[in-house]
């Protein structure tokens, strides 16, 4: 059986080093060809590094948060018929529960699909979302779903201890090492606020017109995608065609010069399970 390296993938040449995020596998763990085995965190992206072949996964060389450089050796795989003994085993005795294998994936893609908001509500009321029934697309969980749930009476909140107190007077702090992707988010942040003129404006719309929008298409919209339809679609829509009415808004100076931009950027936040 013959011993293939696990590399770092070429990184863009603005990025010097990346960060070992998250192994997927453990050694001996047994992997088919093209699984991600693990991710790579640069200060823009996540990169998934996948096995190049079947085999197991037979050392780790680099443990997550180590840094690393483009074509740095992460770990070994173990090409051979091991592996694929191990994987047969595992698929026989998967296959003795094809149900059970098929709900366990289900709920699996239903919880890598939940948006932020049906997060925070599965986590407010302490529900499991396996233990909802999803009415969206691919048997997605909604909010009316969760909702529903919750109107019948279904859910039982688990017993929680009591948090221990702090002694009086306390002023415990902790330290939690920000991703290298939030440090530079964070960084981004700061260096637009104290390089650009900053301006708030506040004015009355009429929003009618979108209410009514989002009431005539929010159900076609949330069976089709998966999620509601909200504002954010329509400010945006609504700032690009204030910017294409208004140019010197999307103006900057460069020196002497007032440079006119052809093209619309429009930032906004996402929430992802790594943070915003």
């Amino acid at each position: 059986m013959s011993s293939v390296d696990i590399l770092v993938p070429d990184l863009p040449e603005s990025v010097a080093d990346a960060t070992v995020a998250t192994w997927h596998k453990k050694p001996g763990d047994a992997v088919v060809r093209d699984e991600v085995l693990v991710e790579i965190e640069t200060d823009k992206v996540v990169l998934e590094v996948p096995a190049s072949a079947d085999g197991i996964l037979d050392a780790v060389l680099e443990e997550e948060g180590t840094t690393v450089t483009s074509r740095q050796i992460l770990g070994r795989l173990r090409e051979g018929n091991s592996a694929g003994k191990e994987t047969s085993a595992k698929s026989e005795e998967k296959a003795s529960t094809p149900a059970q294998r098929q709900q366990a994936s289900l709920e699996e893609q239903n919880n890598d699909a939940l948006s932020p908001a049906i997060r925070r509500l599965l986590a407010e009321h302490n529900l499991e979302a396996s233990a909802i029934k999803g009415t969206g697309v691919g048997g997605r969980l909604t909010r009316e779903d969760v909702e529903k749930h919750l109107a019948k009476g279904e859910s039982k909140a688990p017993a929680v201890e009591p948090a221990a107190q702090p002694a009086l007077g306390a002023r415990g702090e902790k330290r939690v090492p920000m991703t290298r992707l939030r440090k530079r988010v964070a960084e981004r942040l700061l260096e637009a606020k104290n390089s650009t003129a900053m301006l708030t404006t506040f004015n009355e719309v009429n929003m009618k017109p979108i209410m009514d929008l989002r009431k005539q298409y929010g159900e076609v919209f949330e069976k089709r995608h998966g999620i509601r339809l909200g504002f954010m679609s329509f400010y945006v829509k609504a700032v690009v065609e204030a910017l294409k009415r208004y140019p010197e808004v999307n103006a900057s100076i460069d020196g002497d010069d007032v440079v006119y931009h052809n093209y619309f950027d429009v930032s906004m936040a996402v929430s992802t399970p790594r943070g915003l």
